[in-house]
């Protein structure tokens, strides 16, 4: 029998959970405009052609906020072809993605659909084939009242009021020579610089997040973050992070183990924005901002086999099995473990493209695997992330040793008086007997126990089989006082919600 403890105080805190934790992403690439989030004809699309029943899984995530257009399709992104009048848009070759790029959709109609899917928007502007002058002047259009030029398009295109978005990305991977416009960081350093600064000088009240590495494994990390701060620490208000991960060795031991290294590339990070912020003698604390983040594999033999420059072809369309929703669980559990740090983060992506919810074109939507941990994370995870002290068997694999089977923590909710434990079983054979120990909440009782499980690490939900990974809330814990027990099925996700009496 394993056995795994953990203790959490209400006192002993990380940090409030920032809602944006629960951030997503949404790029013009494959199907996740164009089949996923808007399809004109479609028998739930409204009068705008965004997809309802894809609307109604979406305000399920309660995601809080949805970066947008791209990912590397904004590092070609000319903005001004997605407003205005549809028929007068160009069509133009998507270099990042080769792909064509009708430009239906927009900025504009972005900024409708976030609405009805009660996000904020996350924008991000081109630092690739563009620069300082297209930064500003989105800005304006978006955000400035009226008066001006590009205010005052906005009116013309039907927009009176300012679309007040308040976060701004400035470009996106720049550390990668996939990218277009790839920049070393001395030359991305000075123009996020140039940019951010004329950015908040035609909207104040804007927030900026600088790019930080492509991903743990880039050569120039973190050399790349010390740079990019030296020049805009005083600019911008996030630094970016990126990480996705895969089992193609089939090696799920270590496929589950790789949360510890995302908590080394958080920790690494934090570390790197504070030598700056000592070398500057800064009294300001910087953000992160993990907006891109998943599962991403499955795809990449397919994709290879796509004829370029079709029109919204499946492009990087992972089928998630069950494992992959246990690693999504740990890397949620990553993040709120650094929640005084971590304040923005986005699933990438939301739709279709390594995606929670799936969609037919012209037919069915429905939940992959992964839909359920970001959901239970983002509805039950608001409050307060508490230190998890805790005790667990442990295992090594080739690549990650001192692994503990355990992976969890406590969100304490005081507005609803609840604490939400939510935990992984790293465990592939055996269950785990969990024991919490809430000491300084006094009498709990358990609203339920939610979990996620299948015998099958390989089980995935499709069209035909939309629940045959789901959870259930039959998790049997059990509460006498403040200690809480519970047996934690193999291989499994798990949400232990409790009411503080």
């Amino acid at each position: 029998m394993v056995k795994a403890k953990m203790t959490v105080d209400k006192d002993f805190t990380i940090g409030a959970v920032d809602k944006r934790l629960y951030g997503s992403f949404i790029e013009h690439l494959g199907r996740a405009v164009y089949g996923g989030i808007y399809e004109p004809g479609h028998s739930s699309a409204n009068e705008a052609g965004f997809r309802t029943d894809v609307l109604e899984m979406v305000k399920e995530l309660q995601v809080p906020i949805v970066r947008y257009p791209g990912g590397n399709f904004v590092s070609g992104y000319n903005w001004e072809d997605s407003v205005g009048p549809v028929a007068e848009r160009k069509r133009r070759l998507e270099l990042a993605w080769r792909t064509i790029e009708t430009n239906e959709f927009g900025f504009n109609e972005f900024v409708d659909w976030s609405k009805l899917a009660n996000s904020e928007v996350m924008m991000a502007v081109n630092l690739g084939t563009r620069g300082v002058d297209a930064a500003r002047n989105i800005v304006e259009y978006s955000n400035h009242p009226e008066g001006s030029y590009y205010s005052d398009l906005r009116i013309k295109h039907g927009y009176k009021e300012p679309h007040a978005v308040k976060t701004w990305c400035l470009g996106n991977e720049m550390d990668g020579p996939w990218q277009i416009g790839h920049k070393t960081a001395e030359e991305y350093g000075r123009v996020a610089l140039e940019a951010a600064k004329v950015m908040k000088w035609t909207d104040p009240t804007i927030e900026l997040v600088a790019c930080g590495s492509s991903s743990l494994g880039m050569p120039t990390f973190p050399e790349w973050e010390a740079t990019v701060l030296d020049h805009t620490y005083d600019h911008v208000e996030y630094l970016s992070l990126h990480q996705y991960y895969g089992n193609a060795d089939d090696d799920t031991p270590t496929f589950l183990a790789r949360s510890l290294e995302m908590d080394r590339f958080i920790e690494t990070v934090m570390a790197t924005c504070d030598y700056i912020k000592a070398k500057k003698r800064s009294k300001k604390t910087m953000y992160l901002s993990f907006d891109e983040w998943n599962v991403w594999y499955h795809s990449n033999e397919s994709d290879r086999k796509l004829d370029p420059w079709q029109i919204a072809p499946p492009q990087l369309e992972d089928v998630y099995n069950h494992e992959d929703a246990l690693l999504v669980g740990c890397m949620l559990i990553s993040m709120l473990k650094h929640a005084d740090r971590v304040k923005m983060a986005c699933l990438a992506q939301l739709v279709n493209v390594i995606a929670p919810i799936m969609t037919d074109t012209g037919g069915a939507a429905w939940r992959q695997t992964i839909f359920y941990p970001f959901m239970h994370a983002s509805v039950f995870g608001r409050g307060t992330a508490l230190v998890p002290l805790i005790q667990s068997a442990k295992y090594d694999t080739k690549q990650i040793t001192d692994v503990p089977y355990l992976e969890g923590i406590a969100v304490h909710n005081e507005e609803q008086g609840e604490v939400t434990v939510f935990a992984v079983n790293r465990h592939l054979e055996d269950s785990l007997q969990l024991e919490v120990d809430l000491r300084s909440f006094g009498q709990c009782s358990l609203l339920e126990h939610i979990v996620l499980e299948s015998d099958d690490l390989k089980a995935v939900n499709t069209a035909a089989q939309p629940n045959r990974v789901a959870p259930h809330n039959r998790g049997g814990a059990e509460v006498s006082g403040t200690q809480v027990t519970a047996s934690l099925a193999k291989a499994s996700w798990n949400v232990i919600r409790l009411k503080i009496q």
